[in-house]
């Protein structure tokens, strides 16, 4: 479906609120974990400097506005480095105050993504996967009208005239409510002629209109007797399990999350080797690992440019699952043994911590300071692809 420049624009600016919000949330979660094992915040910022405007203070902690919003903010504590030793500063902090300051950001995202799970639970949350947790007994099971997803070219559907985008209201006289009907009757009525009523929307006006569709009679290429494949939003709904649905279905999009991860450093550490491959076959098949990374990625521009606003025409359920699947990842990305992320900064602590060496300012800076260098690289080359992918 084509937006229009409004819905784009409007999309943006949802989308920069709700990145925001989410990375202030994670911020609150170290500065109250902060304040409860007795360090001092002494910036809360939102946004990124240059600094816009001083909002005021609360319990000794400025707050203040800066000009890079679209970046979410900041939490400043008093002496952040390991080595510091003065009275309220992190440093001085015990190994266990530390370790609940660095995973308060990561808690408060994944808290997050259990609340919006748990309210969606009760109004309906969108099916993505088979298998996805619904508990036995409370479970309410709805879904909309089934619409064309795709349309192969030179296929019955297409030649009867079908489109992406067209909802389909019968098949052969019978009501679909299920977007596995089709396929089903398709092979059931292979090389015959089907009836196929739908409807077609255009402007803000929806027409009704018939297609007889005549169907191949095999299917030996795997691209379907009628040529298009089709699609629905199913909606699981519960009432006194929801807050037990919430938090299972985040665990289920945590591991997916893992495995995913897996998969796209697989595939990205594999296509670098086959790339350096004298065998023309492995480099072909390094290209295709390498395209299959970068199309499992999105950065800043493909979130706000285009994932955020094709969500938020599907309507408020979407975007509320949308905003939960990113507070999700936002807290597994934080728990990555990166240098300058929360897990890195753990994992820096408790390596010093084994081998009782002291963790100066100066060494903890290069270590956090190169590893957030390669982390921005990364973001920039994402951005890039993300800009040729529109281009």
């Amino acid at each position: 479906m084509q937006l229009e420049w409004y819905q784009i624009i409007i999309g943006v600016l949802v989308g920069l609120v709700g990145l925001t919000i989410l990375v202030i949330l994670h911020e609150l979660g170290h500065a109250y974990l902060a304040r409860r094992n007795g360090v001092k915040v002494e910036e809360f910022g939102v946004g990124f400097p240059p600094r816009a405007k001083v909002l005021g203070r609360q319990r000794g902690t400025l707050i203040t506005l800066n000009w890079l919003l679209p970046l979410g903010g900041f939490c400043r504590l008093k002496g952040e480095s390991d080595a510091a030793r003065e009275k309220g500063s992190y440093g001085a902090a015990s190994y266990g105050a530390k370790t609940k300051i660095l995973l308060a950001g990561v808690t408060a995202n994944l808290l997050t993504t259990i609340l919006i799970f748990t309210i969606l639970s009760l109004f309906g949350m969108p099916k993505v996967f088979e298998g996805q947790f619904t508990m036995p007994g409370d479970e309410h099971i709805s879904g909309d009208r089934v619409t064309v997803q795709t349309v192969v070219d030179g296929l019955p559907a297409h030649a009867a005239g079908l489109r992406a985008g067209d909802t389909i209201t019968s098949v052969d006289g019978q009501p679909t409510v299920d977007s596995a009907q089709i396929p089903a009757l398709a092979m059931e009525k292979r090389d015959q002629t089907i009836r196929i009523n739908y409807q077609r929307c255009q402007d803000q006006a929806c027409t009704d209109a018939v297609a007889d569709v005549k169907l191949r009679g095999d299917n030996n290429d795997g691209r379907g007797y009628l040529g298009l494949s089709a699609g629905q939003n199913i909606y699981l709904r519960s009432t006194w399990s929801a807050p037990i649905v919430g938090t299972a279905t985040t665990g289920q999009f945590v591991w997916l999350t893992l495995q995913g991860l897996g998969e796209l450093l697989s595939n990205f550490a594999g296509g670098i080797i086959g790339s350096l491959s004298p065998d023309s076959a492995t480099r072909d098949h390094a290209s295709a690992s390498l395209a299959a990374a970068g199309d499992s990625v999105s950065g800043p521009v493909g979130i706000l440019g285009v994932i955020f606003p094709n969500t938020v025409s599907r309507g408020a359920t979407q975007l509320a699952f949308l905003v939960g699947i990113i507070s999700l990842t936002l807290a597994i990305m934080n728990l990555l043994p990166i240098p300058g992320l929360d897990g890195g900064r753990w994992l820096l602590t408790t390596i010093f911590r084994l081998i009782k060496k002291p963790l100066t300012e100066e060494l903890e800076g290069k270590i956090n300071g190169i590893g957030m260098m390669c982390l921005f690289g990364l973001i920039i080359l994402i951005t890039v692809v993300d800009v040729l992918k529109l281009w």
